[in-house]
């Protein structure tokens, strides 16, 4: 008979809690492995991944695979953001995932699809730089 997984709840708390506190970020199994085991719950990243899998599967944790050469990122999703119909910015420096409905970029995407015959997926779509607050730090 096989075990429910009840037996690491705090390993799956711990886990969701992370996700929850860093929603407004990308976040990888190698950072979030890296988080648990200084919390002093670690767990091996195939439990991680099998986990975040099933979170994904029950529409908790949006899954978002940038390109074929790194690993997936994941982000919690809070319920008031709908990813499917926006664009997003992250930070290079802080991390942090800014989601933003610009009329501007919804042009854009209507050009692309309009004069070149492509549709963007702005679920997907994600432009790296640098934050107003990271910036401001800076200088």
């Amino acid at each position: 008979m096989k075990r429910d997984s009840g037996y690491n709840t705090k390993q799956k708390e711990k886990l969701l809690d992370y996700l929850i506190n860093n929603k407004d970020k990308h976040t990888n199994v190698q950072t979030i492995s890296a988080f648990m085991a200084e919390e002093g719950t670690p767990l091996g990243t195939a439990t991680i991944y099998r986990r975040l899998d099933k979170l994904v599967e029950q529409g908790i944790v949006r899954k978002y695979v940038i390109d074929g050469k790194t690993g997936a990122c994941y982000q919690y999703i809070d319920g008031e953001t709908d990813c499917h119909q926006h664009f997003h910015l992250k930070c290079v420096r802080c991390e942090r995932l800014i989601h933003i409905d610009c009329n501007h970029l919804t042009g854009i995407s209507r050009h692309i699809y309009e004069h070149h015959g492509f549709q963007v997926d702005s679920s997907k779509t994600v432009f790296y730089g640098i934050c107003a607050k990271c910036a401001e730090a800076k200088s």
